[in-house]
């Protein structure tokens, strides 16, 4: 059993930042590639960037130059800066990886429950 979880969500001013951290843990071989996704009210859910273990990255055209994913391969986690936050922003943000599982070594897609980011006045 794998878990991922997301945490730094919130209420956010028009301009202002949040970051974003995703863990993963339980019967972990090693993770491939961890991405943040977002899902807003009636719009299927985007990739917004992903980042593989070797640290490269790649970002969604409508986030490029504001988020920032990076990784911690030591602790199995993923941040996301978001920085110029706008109320298109406003969504439910969700963490996606890769992981090979023990003992059988199979690579399976695990998701967290999401947490909400809000883009506000």
């Amino acid at each position: 059993q794998v878990q991922v979880v997301e945490s730094g969500g919130g209420l956010v001013q028009p301009g202002g930042s949040l970051r974003l951290s995703c863990v993963a843990s339980g019967s972990i071989f090693s993770i491939n590639a961890m991405g943040w996704y977002r899902q807003a009210p009636g719009k299927q859910r985007e990739l917004l960037a992903r980042i593989t273990s070797g640290g490269s990255t790649n970002y969604a055209d409508s986030v490029k130059g504001r988020f920032t994913i990076s990784r911690d391969n030591a602790k199995n986690t993923v941040y996301l800066q978001m920085n110029s936050l706008n109320p298109e922003d406003t969504a439910v943000y969700y963490c996606n990886s890769v992981v090979v599982v023990t003992p059988t070594l199979r690579v399976v897609d695990y998701w967290g429950q999401g947490t909400q980011v809000t883009v506000s006045s």
